[in-house]
């Protein structure tokens, strides 16, 4: 088949669960230049994989301006994620350059790692591991989830989805959000509290919002300090949303109890300060790492890049207008 377009694929596990979404693209005419590095790329491996190419495939490497300049025929990029905080979406724009995402593709799995994240700590699975490995037998003395009030900060598709699987365990839920959405009362028993209430009155506090200016140190010194001092801290969505710092004095300063991460301000973060301290879980940006969730954010992604080739409507488009973005990225 003639080719049709250039497409930079830099996912590094692109297809490595499903096959598909390369054989779509293929029977499409689409000749891809893919990520070899199998790792997340940097911005000057970016600069280089881009040209020459008409569109693209990216995940969580930096699709900053420089990069979309080094191809100035680049005409679509299909993120395959549902965070938009690693594409400059102000330079696709001036660039008219169109942008879909995934938005819903990765809810289930990241709520799930939440819900583990969350067991791990209140049960102390962590400490009864080391002791294990040293030949100590002791039971470590955790609380169960139903005597626990669990405050969530974002009622999106996963944060729904993380109340859903908390409200089975029959932990009391509370939640804070820009515009709550009072419809979702009709079947999940949540009760929508300010955030101040929130911190106060919660036993684990869990972030599900997206990275914006308006959620960057959504956790600070000073909600920290809000918080209960046995409560944990758990953030499976964007780093940058909890002030590191202030979490690590917040931890070695028993103001909170423990923490449980998937990501940072700075990834991959790797030996950092936070990974010394015992009452810290951490996991690798990996809240979306599932077979299932994979695949279906890769296929998903190669639907977007086809209809755009096609001319046809482009599901999952971002939206143009500021307003609209908001209010979809509330929903992620």
């Amino acid at each position: 088949m003639k080719t049709r377009a250039i497409a930079m694929v830099s996912p590094e596990q692109w297809g490595a669960c499903n096959p598909l979404s390369r054989t779509m693209l293929e029977d499409s005419g689409v000749k891809i230049i893919r990520n070899e590095q199998k790792r997340l790329l940097v911005e000057d491996e970016m600069k280089e994989l881009i040209k020459g190419c008409d569109v693209a495939i990216c995940g969580a490497e930096p699709m900053s301006a420089a990069v979309m300049d080094q191809s100035p025929g680049l005409k679509f990029i299909a993120r395959c994620a549902v965070g938009l905080d690693s594409i400059d979406l102000n330079a696709a724009r001036e660039r008219n350059i169109g942008v879909s995402y995934v938005p819903g593709a990765n809810a289930d799995t990241v709520a799930e790692l939440t819900v583990s994240h969350i067991l791990t700590l209140i049960r102390g699975v962590q400490l009864g591991d080391k002791l294990m490995r040293e030949g100590k037998w002791f039971r470590v003395l955790g609380r169960s989830l139903e005597e626990l009030t669990v405050g969530i900060i974002g009622m999106g598709r996963i944060g729904r989805r993380t109340a859903k699987l908390l409200s089975a365990f029959g932990a009391k839920i509370i939640a804070n959000d820009i515009n709550p959405d009072e419809s979702i009362n009709a079947y999940l028993p949540i009760e929508w509290v300010s955030k101040k209430r929130l911190l106060n009155e919660s036993d684990i506090v869990c972030l599900h919002v997206p990275k914006t200016p308006a959620t960057i140190n959504i956790i600070n010194a000073d909600d920290l300090a809000e918080m209960k001092t046995d409560a944990f801290l758990i953030n499976t969505a964007r780093g940058g949303l909890v002030n590191e710092d202030a979490l690590l004095n917040a931890l070695t300063n028993d103001i909170i109890a423990g923490a449980g991460l998937d990501v940072y301000e700075q990834e991959p973060y790797l030996g950092g300060p936070l990974s010394k301290l015992d009452n810290v879980i951490m996991t690798c940006h990996m809240g979306a790492n599932t077979r299932i969730s994979r695949a279906r954010m890769e296929i998903q992604a190669a639907e977007c890049l086809i209809a755009y080739l096609n001319g046809d409507h482009i599901p999952r488009i971002v939206p143009d207008s500021e307003y609209d973005l908001q209010i979809a990225m509330k929903n992620l």
